[in-house]
């Protein structure tokens, strides 16, 4: 029976152990936004609205200011592309039509070739007939 008490203590110390880090580590946990606020209270005092409303209208100004000149090179990136785009294609329509070109006058030249010859026309002599014989 020793045994199975010193077991129970031994089993309650290591319980114990765990709830005291776990509620170590909630109240660390927990301090941070406390922190954090206190913080943030403090730096507030230290500006005036007008002051916080300047900065933070700068800042925006700044991020559209970003934002537009990115829109800026990509519609240039875009426009750079599509002009490619277009003179690929006019390339390549240029390059069929010459080539229905040549068809077209390769197969002239093949008709021409081929069309069949008439024969000569032939004089037919005359038959005597015999009546006038």
């Amino acid at each position: 029976m020793g045994k199975l008490k010193s077991y129970q203590e031994q089993i309650q110390d290591i319980v114990d152990k765990g709830i005291n880090a776990a509620e170590e580590q909630q109240k660390k946990l927990s301090a941070k936004p406390f922190d954090y606020a206190e913080k943030l209270e403090a730096e507030a005092r230290e500006y005036s609205v007008k002051s916080l409303r300047k900065r933070y209208d700068g800042y925006s100004d700044s991020l559209f200011g970003q934002l537009r000149s990115l829109n800026a090179r990509l519609g240039s990136f875009a426009a750079d592309l599509v002009t490619r785009l277009e003179k690929e294609a006019a390339d390549g329509v240029d390059t069929i039509s010459e080539t229905a070109d040549d068809v077209s006058a390769t197969a002239k030249s093949a008709r021409k070739d081929v069309a069949p010859k008439k024969p000569a026309a032939r004089k037919t002599t005359a038959r005597k007939t015999s009546a006038t014989a």
